[in-house]
């Protein structure tokens, strides 16, 4: 695998290249595990409903945000700006 986007600022990876650089391949799986939480957060039964639904949002919110932004650098909505690395690493942070 490649060298990291967020280690080289100078170039960021668009279409199907974003797939071949190792943080950003980390999308994948972030986005299955992100799908499965949502499935099994949904399918639980908690005493309170409304700590169910806080979670809920939290764990919908995540796996909407990580599926955008594959979407977005697959799309090349960068433009090669070094400011979406700043964004990537603080939607990973959690």
């Amino acid at each position: 695998l490649a060298m990291s986007s967020a280690t080289s600022t100078t170039s960021l990876p668009s279409g199907l290249h974003v797939l071949i650089t190792f943080p950003d391949v980390l999308f994948i799986p972030e986005i299955a595990f992100g799908g499965l939480v949502w499935i099994l957060v949904a399918s639980s039964k908690v005493p309170l409903p409304m700590l169910q639904g806080w979670v809920m949002f939290v764990s919908v919110f995540c796996f909407v945000m990580s599926t955008t932004l594959l979407c977005l650098y697959i799309c090349g909505a960068h433009g090669g700006s070094s400011s979406w690395v700043t964004l990537v690493s603080g939607c990973d942070k959690p």
